[in-house]
């Protein structure tokens, strides 16, 4: 296998490339160019993002299944695979790295912030180790999918800037379609990265990987009295937040591994994941989590145990008496719970129309949690109706019809009705405020397995189109997509969700 980078070829001017990572040393990376595919074919481009990014959006309607699939490497782009290490269900693997993705550079959006765009699917790299380094279809869809539903719920994630189908196969335990996602990232560094280096000694380049991190994600802490501390207390707080978000949606991520946490606080790489239908804090989804180490609600604590691998990588920076720079990165660590569960239960607060704090609002929230979690109630349509209920009393009926006994929530609601009359707003802004934060509408696990069905069968995208175009505006009531918005019946409830390796 030849991996040395190809030449550009063609005129695709549609990027103007600064490319700052692949400027670190060698060590970081390995240069190497997509592998050309037979017949590429573009299924989706997101004209939205690609105008954020300040994009030639022509060009890339014209040019892009080239572009997209690898075929043509547009002007300026420097294609490389990233080195990583992880602990993946706990062990530790001492090197990983971009086996299936290549960054081809990187671009300044029209907000001025730095984004890397990277091809998911391309073919082999160096870190491939027996891999094909190809993607099917199924998962690309699924990537593009959760990946632009996430941001449209407000919550930090890579993006998804184009899926294209490449017109050849990809062999897992069937034959299936090839395709290959392009990924927008704030960057793709992650807690294995830093753990790549440390695991080798190579202390100063986790120091240059720090430098940078600090400089692309965390200018403000660069004059800190400790900005190597000060960095990881900040990484620490942008992960906190970010799962108790997932939480407030019902998501799982399925693979919390610290090669997918990244260092800048966005959601990343969409493999197993999946959304809570009926709630229950030990659902999982994830075909290869045998043992439920990523659980809906583990996800905090696994959060915690992943910064505690980077506070490892990091002891050293923190100075030069190693039993204070522990001491110091054990004091970080543990501002961790408290945070989280600041943004947990603030979220959860205006989840049920509760703007103020007080002393008995986290017994409230674990009494409808429980109700929830014994009467099988579906977790987005019950907070949803729970928004009616907060506007007009007469909406309880339908609210309790979420549950499988329709008294279960009865002397929740009482309680909660209580504790309503002590805010200020009116039923109607209460309500307004709450759809806010309340969606009507996820990428469901078996609309997204039947928008995979149709596409991988089929070649029909238009359930693909629709679920990208219903989840794009979740807060909003959709009538014409009223099916999107019901749980599954029976027979149609996801159990398992797979990777795309």
């Amino acid at each position: 296998m030849n991996y040395a980078p190809a030449s550009p070829t063609g005129n695709a001017e549609a990027f103007a490339f600064d490319n700052s990572y692949a400027r670190l040393p060698q060590q970081f990376f390995a240069r190497v160019a997509p592998t050309p595919v037979a017949e590429p074919w573009l299924i989706k481009l997101n004209k939205q993002l690609a105008e954020e990014l300040g994009l030639d959006v022509a060009t890339l309607e014209r040019e892009g299944a080239e572009i997209f699939s690898g075929n043509r490497l547009p002007a300026g782009a420097d294609p490389l695979a990233m080195a990583y290490a992880g602990h993946q269900f706990g062990t530790f693997v001492p090197q990983l790295g971009d086996g299936r993705a290549i960054l081809l550079g990187e671009v300044i959006d029209r907000n001025g912030k730095r984004r890397d765009i990277q091809l998911k699917g391309p073919g082999q790299t160096p870190f491939s180790r027996r891999g094909d380094g190809r993607a099917a279809l199924g998962p690309v869809l699924r990537e593009y999918i959760v990946s632009e539903a996430m941001y449209a719920l407000g919550i930090p994630t890579t993006r998804a800037l184009a899926a294209v189908v490449t017109g050849q196969p990809v062999y897992r335990e069937q034959i299936l379609p090839g395709a290959i996602v392009t990924r927008v990232a704030a960057s793709h560094m992650r807690v294995g990265t830093f753990q790549f280096f440390a695991a080798r000694g190579d202390i100063e380049s986790v120091k240059v990987l720090a430098d940078y991190a600090i400089d692309r994600h965390y200018p403000e802490v660069r004059d800190a009295e400790r900005p190597y501390l000060a960095f990881y207390k900040a990484v620490t707080a942008r992960q906190a937040e970010l799962i108790a978000r997932w939480l407030h949606v019902g998501f799982i991520h399925g693979v919390m591994n610290t090669d997918n946490m990244t260092i800048s606080g966005e959601t990343i790489d969409f493999g197993p994941c999946a959304f809570l239908d009926a709630y229950d804090p030990k659902k999982v989804f994830s075909s290869i989590d045998q043992i439920g180490r990523y659980a809906y609600a583990s996800q905090p604590a696994i959060g915690q145990w992943n910064l505690a691998r980077l506070a490892e990588t990091l002891v050293p920076l923190f100075g030069d008496n190693q039993d204070t720079a522990v001491e110091l990165a054990n004091d970080a660590l543990g501002e961790y719970g408290a945070i989280f569960q600041r943004h947990w239960l603030d979220g959860m607060r205006r989840k049920i129309g509760l703007a103020m704090s007080e002393k008995g609002d986290l017994d409230l929230l674990q009494a409808l949690l429980t109700a929830m979690h014994q009467g099988e109630a579906d977790f987005t349509l019950t907070f949803r109706r729970l928004c009616d209920s907060a506007r007009d009393p007469a909406a309880d009926a339908v609210l309790a019809s979420t549950f499988a006994s329709t008294g279960a929530i009865g002397p929740w609601l009482q309680e909660w009705r209580q504790r309503l009359s002590r805010e200020k707003a009116t039923p109607d802004e209460r309500a307004t405020a709450m759809m806010a934060v309340n969606p009507a509408f996820i990428p469901r696990n078996h609309r997204i397995e039947e928008a995979i069905a149709a596409a991988t069968e089929d070649a029909d995208f238009s359930l693909f189109e629709a679920l990208v175009e219903v989840t794009a505006n979740p807060y909003a009531d959709q009538a014409q997509f009223a099916r999107y918005q019901a749980p599954p019946s029976p027979g149609e409830e996801v159990q398992r969700t797979f990777c795309g390796t």
